[in-house]
């Protein structure tokens, strides 16, 4: 079910239940978003990202990055990764997003998808690194994608359409019982960066 209507505000919950999504949709015009795309294009460290599954290493096509106040360790897919120091332009990012979304964030994982083919799988951001049950902030530029969530007991799902310089947040218990994915799709050709930020537990 898709539930998204322009006609709610930042402050509505898209999930019938078990948790609490809110979508701001654009907080930044097209040419700031496009700048801000080109600007973490260039200056980003990026890195195919890995998984260990069944003892094999896989890389994806897909690259991503690790950022936070401190050099915290995040292990997900049984890969950890340490953080390296902000970058100007994560800070301007970091500021909008915490003074639109009233929370505050240590950290942030990028991801860069070069095209609609590369996405991400279902699954929940609930690695023991992440502070339990805090706000995730997902900041969307480039490319529009689908972003879909679907409940873990009652498989109901709900469906955005991300576009950029839009901004979506996951809280309260959502990770426990929503899993969420961006569906890969032959449709779109543009370049996607996402920045979801996050909180650390101190390790």
């Amino acid at each position: 079910m898709d539930l998204f209507s322009d006609a709610y505000g930042p402050e509505h919950n898209y999930l019938p239940c078990d948790g609490e999504v809110n979508y701001f949709g654009p907080v930044m015009s097209l040419q700031h978003a496009e700048q801000y795309f080109q600007q973490l294009w260039q200056e980003i460290n990026w890195q195919a990202d890995q998984a260990i599954i069944f003892g094999r290493a896989i890389q994806t096509k897909r690259k991503v990055a690790w950022y936070a106040d401190h050099p915290f360790q995040y292990t997900y897919s049984n890969v950890t990764k340490t953080a390296g120091p902000w970058t100007e332009t994560l800070l301007v990012l970091k500021t909008l997003v915490e003074q639109l979304s009233g929370e505050q964030f240590n950290s942030c994982l990028l991801n860069l998808y070069h095209s609609g083919e590369e996405g991400m799988a279902w699954h929940s951001d609930a690695e023991r690194d992440l502070k339990q049950n805090a706000c995730i902030a997902s900041l969307s530029l480039g490319a529009q994608r689908k972003f879909a969530f679907k409940h873990k007991r009652s498989q109901e799902k709900v469906e955005f359409d991300l576009v950029s310089g839009s901004l979506l947040l996951m809280k309260a218990e959502t990770q426990t019982h929503w899993l969420h994915r961006l569906p890969p799709t032959k449709k779109v050709t543009e370049p996607r960066i996402n920045l979801t930020f996050r909180v650390i537990v101190s390790n």
